[in-house]
């Protein structure tokens, strides 16, 4: 009995040498190059996804006379659960593309004041191509950019605040798979026909003097007024306003 445990020791000592020796062999030789598959498969995710929404994106653009590319703006309205994509027509004016359902967003109505208070933000943001996450946890998502200037300037804290896919929100806009494949394909498609940047204009709900009238009585009515001249502003022109923050307010010039 002695004698055969001593042999499966001797067995297992003779593996654990062999693994040692050959291991960082096989790493080097296999390793880094199964990672960076991995890591490749996660970057394919958008032009995974470009690839399956292209075709019909293409066809209902040029049906609408707009162009693959073209410059996009976009607004999220929180008690209609709507996000609006526009894109940059010939004349300079945009033209709305299309309006998805937001599938959730957290908190209530009302700005986002500060961190973990499960607040989905509402005010003007500005997306680069470095705020665009095809590695995300919900599938494809791009940040907000809040704190902005604004929020900054009111002592708002918070981070990683994002449009995404799925359909679960702490403190973002999740638009689902599907939806967020083709507004993330056309936003990326935006930023590499030269927009440098897209504007996302997040509402509390469509600012019209009647439904700003009704809420007077809350907290955030003020907040809300800032609010509505950059609606008005595209409402009239179709271009997106220039937004500024000077003393903690937002000034809304023409686009």
């Amino acid at each position: 009995m002695r004698a055969r445990r001593r042999r499966a020791w001797i067995v297992v000592a003779l593996l654990a040498v062999a693994f040692a020796a050959f291991a960082p062999a096989f790493w080097r030789d296999n390793g880094h190059t199964l990672m960076a598959r991995a890591t490749a498969a996660e970057g394919d995710r958008a032009a995974a996804a470009a690839t399956r929404v292209r075709p019909a994106l293409e066809r209902d653009l040029a049906a609408a006379g707009l162009h693959w590319g073209a410059p996009v703006f976009m607004r999220i309205f929180k008690e209609e659960s709507e996000l609006e994509l526009w894109i940059e027509g010939a004349d300079g004016r945009y033209v709305l593309f299309r309006t998805w359902p937001v599938c959730a967003w957290s908190g209530r109505l009302g700005p986002k004041l500060r961190e973990g208070d499960n607040q989905a933000p509402e005010g003007f943001y500005r997306v680069d191509a470095a705020r665009m996450n095809p590695r995300s946890q919900y599938h494809l998502s791009f940040n907000l950019g809040y704190p902005n200037a604004y929020d900054r300037a009111h002592g708002h804290t918070g981070s990683f605040l994002m449009v995404h896919g799925a359909c679960v929100s702490i403190g973002c806009y999740a638009m689902g798979d599907a939806a967020i494949e083709q507004i993330y394909t056309l936003a990326a498609a935006a930023h590499a026909g030269g927009q440098r940047a897209f504007d996302v204009h997040a509402f509390p709900f469509r600012p019209e003097a009647a439904r700003l009238d009704a809420a007077k009585a809350s907290p955030w009515h003020a907040f809300w007024s800032e609010l509505a001249p950059a609606w008005t502003a595209f409402e009239q022109s179709r271009r997106p306003p220039r937004i500024r923050v000077v003393d903690g307010r937002y000034m809304v010039g023409e686009g």
